[in-house]
């Protein structure tokens, strides 16, 4: 889910906030994988301030394949569908919808000055 930079929150010393892209490097509903602090991380960019961050590797097949995931959603939550076996999950908590055993990892995002940034532990 994205923050803007007015929202606030307190998180662990331990997160940081790494900036990723630009948003408008990013294609609406269109996966991009980025590397952030030698990580796979998949940005989804579902509405000009609404992108989400979910770790690029398949939790079913330890893929690195999630940015092609397929876009969609169950009811009013935003969910990717894993384009190997087609799992579907939530893209805000990490849920998978067809396999209650499976999680994606997920990442808090926000936009400041144009820019995507990502929490991360440091």
């Amino acid at each position: 889910m994205t923050l803007l930079l007015e929202d606030r929150d307190v998180r662990t010393a331990e997160a940081e906030w790494v900036p990723a892209c630009p948003v408008a490097d990013l294609e609406p509903s269109w996966g991009e994988a980025a590397l952030i602090r030698a990580r796979q991380i998949a940005l989804f960019l579902l509405s000009p301030r609404e992108v989400y961050a979910v770790s690029h590797r398949d939790p079913s097949t330890s893929a690195h394949v999630m940015a092609r995931g397929i876009v969609g959603s169950r009811g009013d939550r935003p969910t990717i569908a894993s384009p190997l076996h087609k799992e579907v999950y939530d893209l805000g908590s990490g849920e998978c919808f067809t396999d209650p055993t499976l999680l994606l990892e997920t990442f808090r995002t926000r936009i400041v000055g144009g820019m995507i940034e990502v929490e991360v532990l440091s």
